[in-house]
């Protein structure tokens, strides 16, 4: 019935609750923003149009944005907050002290004023893109990284900041978090611990001609992480090569037997020319040493062989050495023994008590009388 009287009259009703606000156009053009409460509308031919909005979504989004703005400003400064960001800054947008949300460079964005009330902290960007510490401990708790990209270094480790390309500086162990402005931001890390690289299964041709795989093994440590990430495109891959180099050139003019006397160092100088090399790109390089020199098959065979040879030869001349000083000892003992006849029984009963020892029965020919007759005469 209110409904049939309205439109008799050319009016409609309106109902705003407290939770929300009306964008009401009457003919096309703006009526203003409706607050809570009754309202009464001219709407003749249907010509009124109001648009509702939920506070609880307190982003104003309207295709009448603009407009309203521009047609009736007074009456959007009154119900609507407008946040706009220049290029070289960000906006922190707090509402009821607690943090809403993050603009961008060049951004703007529209609140509903009574959905608030609302703060905004402006950071600028142009020189520095990194996030303050607690602003970035702020953004964690409310889980508000959308607008950010946050990188972490470790205890060892250095990070190399690149904006866009072009290195900016580099970064401490910690956790880093940026502006996602519009600038591309990366982190290299780089490892400043000492480390170890082993080249495998290199192939080397000796001064005699005879083929062997090497592993060599070197220590180094990163001391200029910038030079090293900016001089060449991967420093292990080069310290790698290097390593490959020295090594054939230190072993190439060097027979076999050589190389398996001293097979823990390089050549002095080749050493030196690696490390000179891998100190212009900020890597200190430490130990150099061959660790395994592989043979072929048949190779390994006659080298067992020939020192199976040198083994057998060396054995030999310790048995001959050793026959010739138990001669020569038993020499000794007869020339004693044949100067001393007591000497000479005094050999008889020790070779007599080892027999009794290991015979069960012993008999004596000449009798027990002539036995201990014996022993009197050597004791005379």
């Amino acid at each position: 019935m209110w409904k049939t009287i309205d439109k008799a009259f050319g009016f409609e009703r309106v109902l705003i609750r407290e939770n929300e606000r009306a964008v009401a156009l009457y003919k096309g053009r703006f009526m203003g923003i409706l607050t809570p409460g009754e309202h009464w509308l001219r709407n003749q031919r249907d010509m009124l149009q109001v648009e509702i909005h939920d506070l609880n979504s307190p982003e104003f989004v309207s295709s009448f944005d603009r407009a309203l703005f521009r047609e009736v400003p007074d009456e959007a400064a009154r119900h609507l907050t407008e946040v706009r960001t220049s290029r070289g800054e960000v906006a922190i947008v707090y509402r009821d002290g607690r943090l809403f949300g993050i603009l961008k460079p060049e951004a703007r964005t529209v609140f509903w004023t009574a959905a608030g009330p609302w703060n905004v902290e402006r950071i600028d960007i142009s020189e520095s893109l990194e996030v303050p510490a607690d602003l970035a401990n702020r953004l964690m708790r409310a889980s508000k990284t959308e607008r950010v990209t946050q990188f972490e270094v470790f205890e060892g480790q250095t990070g190399l900041l690149y904006v866009n390309g072009e290195f900016a500086r580099a970064l401490g162990p910690g956790s880093h978090m940026f502006w996602d402005a519009g600038r591309k931001v990366t982190v290299k890390l780089v490892d400043m611990r000492r480390q170890s690289l082993d080249v495998n299964g290199q192939e080397v041709l000796t001064k005699d001609r005879m083929t062997i795989r090497i592993n060599v093994a070197a220590e180094y440590r990163v001391v200029d992480p910038v030079k090293a990430a900016s001089e060449v495109k991967d420093f292990s891959e080069t310290l790698y090569r290097a390593l490959q180099y020295a090594f054939r050139k230190t072993l190439g003019v060097k027979t076999l037997d050589q190389i398996l006397e001293n097979k823990v160092t390089v050549d002095a100088e080749v050493a030196a020319k690696v490390r000179s090399e891998m100190a212009e790109i900020g890597i200190e390089v430490g130990e150099i040493a061959l660790k395994d020199v592989i043979l072929p098959g048949d190779m390994r065979e006659i080298l067992n062989q020939v020192v199976a040879a040198q083994k057998e030869a060396e054995a030999n001349v310790i048995r001959r050495r050793e026959e010739t000083n138990a001669t020569r000892s038993l020499l000794n003992t007869a020339k004693v023994m044949a100067e001393n006849p007591v000497m000479l029984r005094l050999k008889e009963l020790e070779a007599l008590e080892q027999i009794a020892g290991k015979v069960e029965r012993l008999t004596v020919h000449n009798g027990t009388g002539g036995l201990m007759n014996d022993l009197v005469k050597l004791r005379d």
